[in-house]
């Protein structure tokens, strides 16, 4: 099977390539900074039809998971980046495949779960879920980021293809036990003795462990009865107060210093990124996969959490060996 995967040098990228690498696959991965992978990796610029076109003709799957990175302060630039990533790559890869003689049989297209209103009692899933953006109590930075949400998908919506399946992945945190990933600054946090409640600690926070979002890709693909809108999520998201507790449990720590509102605001000015990305309640379930009959090989947060740090454990051991 040839995968295109546009985007795909980032972390959740990087797990799928290298899942469908080790499978066999002939992986092809679209990126703006290209990298030498076991891979192929080729160089784009996320907007506009170039040669990578040709990859997209005669390809099975292709996974769009372009965007530029929303851990970041909420400027101006940066919010007009953040969308034009996400739309630009967008149209230029449904540009690709409505001009391919021979157009893969399914374009999976990356979306978020924070498309989503901020709910603490009302589990959001595909049919019953209550988009955000009108809430008159949002910030502005929410807002901002349910806005994204929605453009990406509409412009996705507006391409029009008769012989490509297409579903739009509205998907949570992936947690890896890869460097530089979420697990990973949340594992820092634990560590430092700073890994308590974030404000009151009633958010929800919606998750699913990589081997579960590969596993869902790979299902989704041979799953022809399905298309539009799919929740890629753990089926148990939990309060934030509960998710760090499991964590430190995990990590063998008894304590973490909890940050109140004020304090999350402060540090997020010196970090450079955005209160939301904590403080919003993502409370998501992903109705339709179980519905089909997907099984989740995590489907709590306490035995991910376990697997994540024995793999961590696991790969600073190898790498102080090495």
């Amino acid at each position: 099977m040839k995968v295109v995967i546009p985007g795909g040098s980032g972390q959740v990228g990087t797990v799928l390539a290298r899942a469908f690498h080790a499978d066999g696959h002939n992986v092809i991965v679209l990126s703006r900074n290209p990298k030498v992978q076991p891979w192929r990796v080729l160089a784009w610029d996320g907007a506009t039809l170039g040669d990578w076109r040709d990859e997209i003709d005669g390809s099975d799957v292709v996974v769009n998971l372009t965007g530029r990175s929303v851990n970041c302060r909420y400027t101006t630039a940066n919010r007009r980046e953040i969308l034009e990533s996400r739309v630009l790559s967008t149209l230029a890869v449904g540009a690709a495949i409505a001009r391919a003689a021979r157009p893969p049989r399914l374009w999976l297209q990356a979306s978020t779960a924070t498309i989503y209103a901020h709910s603490y009692d009302h589990a959001n899933d595909e049919c019953s879920g209550i988009l955000g953006g009108q809430e008159s109590t949002a910030p502005s930075s929410w807002r901002f980021s349910i806005n994204v949400a929605r453009e990406w998908e509409r412009a996705f919506d507006e391409v029009m293809l008769e012989r490509t399946r297409k579903i739009a992945l509205r998907s949570a945190m992936t947690l890896s036990p890869d460097p530089g990933g979420v697990f990973d600054t949340l594992l820092g946090l634990v560590r430092r003795g700073l890994g308590g409640r974030a404000g009151d600690g009633r958010q929800f926070m919606s998750w699913i462990h990589y081997e579960d979002f590969v596993a869902a890709i790979r299902w989704l693909i041979e799953r022809e009865d399905i298309d539009g809108v799919v929740n890629v999520a753990s089926p148990n998201p939990l309060p934030n107060a509960e998710f760090m507790q499991i964590l430190r449990d995990a990590c063998g720590t008894s304590f973490g210093l909890p940050a109140t509102k004020w304090m999350l605001e402060i540090g997020a000015v010196f970090m450079r990124t955005e209160t939301e990305l904590i403080l919003k309640s993502r409370r998501v379930v992903p109705t339709r996969l179980l519905e089909h009959g997907f099984e989740f090989k995590f489907p709590t947060w306490r035995e991910a959490a376990r697997d994540l740090q024995q793999w961590k454990l696991t790969l600073g051991a190898s790498a102080r060996a090495a």
